[in-house]
């Protein structure tokens, strides 16, 4: 039988100070092993003291396509703006939209991910693998061109953007966001078959867990994800974070369940961490270790 491996990865690493602190706090407690890191978030130094400070935590780039503000010259990557031609579209939908109907430039993602990465990079940071904000690779549109800039910036892994079906229903989210991740589950094929993954050049995991129970990760869903979850390589995304002043600056509808998800991991990883787990916990790992299981090493 497979092992149950499991990369517990937190979304948002540079968004504020105290999501960085949470980070921080959940790696030292055992119950984080992965972080992606935000290149034009407003905490961004910080959590390069904190990726330093704390060596085995892996650090992946969580590249922003969609509502921020670019790292590039706005006039580089003219098919990524919205109507101020200064920062990206503020809409999931609008994004995915441009980008169906071909408006978005593959060369404009690749140039605005590779400054994102290069920005990390250049801190010193080795980065273990690649996300995306909102998960927009789950486009092959968006996904192939990522995956050009992996290759090229020696990254080697990317987050496998589909969660399956047996954790969709775990997630306790609304009916229509349920319907909306199941449906997009027929691109995971397509994903799979792009020829850096295919060849293991770049590396994935078998899908990512809770993804539909963005919101609602407490304690109970977490721990009936765990119960679930069969053999093989995971990712399972969290948010975890402090409700704070800091947050209260910044767009994101993740609020006070970014209280919620931290005191969950802690709760499922750091005290059972002390004693036995039934059933046991899945080997804990990042993507760097995820890499050298594949045999790919960079």
């Amino acid at each position: 039988m497979m092992p149950a491996r499991l990369i517990l990865n937190a979304d948002d690493f540079g968004l504020t100070l105290g999501i960085n602190r949470a980070i921080a706090e959940l790696h030292s407690a055992g119950a984080l092993t992965s972080a992606t890191l935000m290149a034009n978030g407003p905490a961004f130094d910080d959590a390069i003291r904190i990726a330093r400070a704390q060596p085995t935590l892996g650090i992946g780039c969580h590249i922003v396509l969609t509502d921020g503000i670019p790292l590039s010259p706005p006039e580089t990557i003219p098919t990524l703006l919205g109507p101020d031609r200064k920062s990206f579209r503020a809409s999931l939908t609008d994004f995915f939209a441009a980008v169906l109907i071909g408006k978005v430039s593959a060369a404009d993602i690749a140039r605005e991910a590779l400054a994102q990465i290069t920005r990390i990079q250049q801190q010193g940071i080795s980065l273990t693998h690649i996300d995306t904000h909102k998960h927009t690779h789950i486009l092959p549109r968006v996904a192939r061109p990522l995956l050009d800039v992996a290759v090229r910036a020696g990254i080697p892994a990317i987050r496998n953007p589909f969660e399956p079906r047996w954790s969709i229903a775990l997630g306790k989210s609304r009916i229509l966001r349920r319907l909306q991740l199941r449906s997009l589950r027929f691109l995971q094929p397509r994903f799979l078959a792009m020829p850096q993954i295919r060849s293991c050049r770049v590396v994935t995991t078998n899908g990512t867990l809770g993804i539909s129970a963005t919101g609602n990760l407490n304690s109970t869903t977490l721990r009936a994800i765990l119960d679930a979850m069969p053999g093989g390589t995971w990712e399972l995304v969290c948010h975890p974070g402090y409700n704070d002043r800091d947050l209260d600056a910044v767009t994101t509808r993740l609020r006070a369940t970014r209280d919620i998800e931290r005191a969950a991991l802690l709760v499922a990883f750091f005290q059972t961490s002390q004693q036995q787990s039934h059933p046991p916990l899945p080997q804990l790992i990042n993507y760097r270790d995820a890499a050298q299981l594949s045999g790919t090493t960079r």
